[in-house]
């Protein structure tokens, strides 16, 4: 019982103060999309796929042990990618307004399990700039790398491309205005209880049995304006001549 008549006080509180419940979503749907329009630099990317195989001899056979010393190096080409040997060049080719530190964050490195076909993505916020700095690490890496380790079997799988309409990775505006109408419904709600316990008034007869402990013998109803003029009036007596 006392269950159910919480549930009905908690409706009763959200119905109470829904108009305030609404208005902070709106609120904070309207900024999320303001933030997510207008102030977030919209983030692209791109990615170039190399294949990297060891240097082989022509009398060497390639083995399964071939191919296993190959998985295990990719890590070490995937550091040599973001290294100093690979990015200056790349600065110093493409004449970028970066430092080493700056563009090492926008690279990132990956490989498939059990693959040697490596990922180079680059985000910028300008879609050509991540293209020609994505094809640009592979090139220089295609480059380096036989002088580095002995490696000369480098083959660049798919470069980069700059499409017509390329499109942000990041901002997630999608998920950005549903996380602003998520956390602008529960503060709504956050505030209408609030407002609630804060209301220390006596609205009800049970507010009156709940702050002070007496039982309510009786109400006394509203008295409404026609009532009033009703009670309140006295025939007039006629005098006698």
């Amino acid at each position: 019982m006392e269950a159910g008549m919480g549930i009905k006080e908690i409706a009763k509180t959200i119905k109470k103060r829904l108009f305030l419940i609404i208005i902070l979503t709106v609120i904070s749907i309207g900024i999320s999309i303001g933030i997510s329009f207008y102030i977030l630099t919209p983030i692209y990317e791109a990615q170039t796929q190399i294949l990297v195989n060891q240097k082989s001899s022509p009398d060497e056979v390639y083995s399964w042990q071939t191919t296993e010393t190959d998985l295990r190096l990719i890590n070490t080409y995937n550091v040599i990618i973001t290294s100093p040997v690979i990015l200056n060049p790349v600065i110093e080719k493409l004449q970028l307004d970066k430092t080493l530190e700056q563009l090492t964050d926008q690279i990132s490195v990956s490989s498939e399990n059990d693959s040697k076909v490596v990922n180079i993505s680059v985000a910028d916020s300008s879609p050509s700039a991540a293209v020609d700095i994505s094809n640009m690490v592979a090139n220089v890496f295609k480059e380096q790398i036989p002088k580095l380790m002995s490696v000369d079997n480098i083959t660049i799988l798919s470069e980069a491309k700059l499409s017509a309409n390329p499109i942000p990775v990041k901002p997630n505006k999608i998920l950005n205005i549903a996380v602003g109408a998520f956390v602008g419904f529960f503060l709504g709600i956050g505030m209408a209880f609030l407002l609630e316990f804060l209301d220390t008034t006596i609205k009800t007869e049970r507010d009156v049995e709940d702050i002070l402990g007496l039982p309510v013998i009786g109400v006394i109803g509203f008295i409404t304006e026609e009532k009033q003029k009703k009670f309140s009036f006295i025939p007039r007596r006629v005098r006698r001549s």
